[in-house]
């Protein structure tokens, strides 16, 4: 069974992002593009109160990360 993804604001997943290398490249209306040196997908994170659980796991697997990597780096 996959692990349980954490509940996270769209604030919260930018910090965790950027805490892997990736930076926020700008900002479109509530979403926040991410881009990181030597990755072809952007991210983009919408600035929501709550990132929804198939959004999150879609950013994740954009990013090159499993979900347990992922959730790894939440909890340090």
């Amino acid at each position: 069974m996959a692990p349980s993804l954490p509940i996270l604001s769209g604030r919260e997943v930018v910090r965790l992002f950027k805490s892997l290398g990736w930076q926020v490249a700008r900002q479109s209306g509530s979403h926040i593009i991410m881009v990181k040196d030597g990755e072809i997908s952007t991210l983009s994170v919408p600035e929501h109160r709550e990132v929804a659980k198939g959004t999150l796991r879609s950013l994740i697997r954009a990013s090159g990360l499993t979900v347990a990597e992922f959730i790894d780096t939440s909890n340090e």
